[in-house]
């Protein structure tokens, strides 16, 4: 028997369950929207030994900021210090304020007073307020506060320094990608890589008609989608300026998966995900035999559900 086929029969016999990153850094996941950005880095947070928490999105960071700031006092006292937003500071009368937002937050005050049960709410309107209103009505916030509260979410937790994290569709414009790299170098906190996943226009109108949600109307979806064009692309571009071309992986979101019933044909969701699950894998180094064994992992896991 030749080493060769030692080597190969070996390797057969070795299955791979998980792999680490060791060490500080973020992977980036961005991309338009309905690209699969939270479906993909959940699927990676397993492959890869992340937990769950140090798994960051956009979306989930809004609803639990106000959360946190009610619940722990070291975190309000770090935004309030750090951040310039508070419980205490009236968003009529703050570095935010301006006359397009006084005025927005005004022609919700009725919505506003039912839903905190508190009255004269035109008088006083807390940053930390109109942020829970805002995430639970789905309104957009101040610019400043998105890029601070990513900020705030990793300065407040010290393993973000020292473990590997994702961060899921951030950032969304040059500015807050410069905001990012700046406050990364502050913290000594690497980028292992930014996976850029990438649909067609059509691909992403397809997708989001099928979620059925109320938002999802064609005008809505074409203006997402030139905000990614304008804005998302541009900061990946600068990413690349920053990061070295090396740091940046462009990923085929769409790696449909379909099985045959009949004469009929089914798109399975869950294996067209794995499939672009196994490319961000291969983008990250990791072999495709060892890619193979962490997907048969993956759909174990999903299978004991």
């Amino acid at each position: 028997m030749t080493l060769n086929r030692v080597a190969y029969e070996l390797e057969s016999k070795i299955k791979v369950e998980r792999v680490s990153l060791r060490g500080p850094g973020v992977l980036i996941l961005t991309g338009p929207s309905s690209c699969g950005k939270g479906e993909v880095a959940a699927a990676l947070s397993k492959v890869m030994s992340i937990p769950p928490e140090a798994h960051l999105s956009m979306g989930e960071i809004l609803r639990t900021t106000f959360q946190r700031a009610k619940n722990e006092k070291s975190y309000a006292k770090l935004l309030a210090d750090n951040y310039k937003i508070s419980s205490e500071s009236n968003i009529f009368d703050c570095v935010d304020t301006t006359d397009d937002l006084t005025k927005k937050v005004l022609n919700y005050i009725p919505e506003m007073e039912a839903f905190f049960k508190r009255t004269q709410m035109e008088k006083f309107t807390s940053q930390l307020d109109w942020l829970e209103f805002c995430t639970m009505n789905g309104l957009l916030v101040p610019n400043r506060w998105t890029q601070d509260f990513i900020s705030a979410h990793i300065e407040h937790a010290p393993e973000f320094r020292t473990h590997p994290f994702i961060l899921d569709g951030y950032p969304r414009t040059v500015k807050a990608a410069q905001h990012l790299i700046g406050f990364l170098k502050k913290f000594n906190i690497p980028v292992i890589k930014v996976l850029h996943l990438s649909i067609s226009k059509q691909e992403m109108l397809s997708r989001a008609t099928k979620r059925g949600r109320a938002d999802d109307d064609e005008q809505s979806l074409l203006s997402r989608y030139q905000f990614y064009i304008e804005n998302v692309h541009p900061s990946v571009d600068y990413l690349k300026t920053q990061l070295g071309s090396d740091a940046i992986a462009l990923v085929d979101a769409h790696q449909p998966v379909y099985l045959k019933n009949g004469d009929q044909k089914h798109f399975d969701l869950e294996k067209s995900i794995l499939n672009v699950v196994a490319s961000s894998l291969r983008c990250l180094g990791v072999s495709r035999m060892t890619v193979k064994d962490l997907l048969d992992q993956l759909i174990e896991m999903q299978k004991r559900k």
